[in-house]
C-alpha cells in the first residue's frame, strides 16, 4: 500500500513499534519506518526493506520510499492534497493537506509536484493498481475518464 504524503510520519515509539499515522475511518496503518529510525521492534523491516519484506505488508509507503520499486499490484491512497475542481475544470493542489515539507515549500510548483508524486505511485503496479480517493469528487472525475 502506498499513499500521498498527507499524514504525519512519526518516529518509532519507545518500544520500537510504529505509530498508525495513516488513518481513514477504521483503516489504520503506519508509514514504513523512517530511513533514520533507530530501534525498531522485532519484525519491523528497516525503511529500505518495507516493500520486499513480508512484514512490511501492513505498512504504507510514500513516494520517497516507493520510487524504484515495481510490484505486481499496488494500492494507492490519493489524499486531499490533490483534488479535481469540477467548477474550474482543473486539478488543484492543497498545501494544507500535505505533510511533505519539501513540496509545500515549492510555491507555484506545488500542484505539478503533487501530480508527479501520484504518477510515480500509480505506476508501481505491473499487473494492476487499486486506488482509494479521499475526495469523492476527484474519484468521480477519474471514473468519468475510464473506459468500461
Amino acid at each position: 500500500m502506498t499513499a500521498g504524503f498527507c499524514w504525519k510520519w512519526s518516529p518509532p515509539k519507545s518500544d520500537g513499534e510504529l505509530e498508525n499515522d495513516v488513518v481513514i475511518g477504521a483503516y489504520e496503518r503506519p508509514w514504513n519506518a523512517k530511513p533514520d529510525a533507530g530501534h525498531l521492534a522485532t519484525g519491523i523491516p528497516k525503511s529500505h526493506f518495507w516493500a520486499t519484506n513480508p512484514n512490511g505488508i501492513n505498512q504504507v509507503g510514500c513516494v520517497y520510499t516507493a520510487q524504484g520499486f515495481e510490484f505486481d499490484y499496488v494500492g494507492v491512497i490519493i489524499g486531499k492534497d490533490l483534488v479535481y475542481d469540477f467548477e474550474k475544470q482543473e486539478w488543484q493542489g492543497d498545501k494544507k493537506s500535505s505533510e511533505d515539507t519539501v513540496v509545500r515549500g515549492s510555491k507555484d510548483k506545488f500542484t505539478d509536484l503533487i501530480k508527479n508524486s501520484y504518477r510515480i505511485l500509480l505506476t508501481r503496479g505491473l499487473k494492476g493498481c487499486y486506488v482509494y480517493f479521499m475526495d469523492k469528487d476527484t474519484e468521480r472525475f477519474v471514473k468519468s475518464r475510464m473506459e468500461n
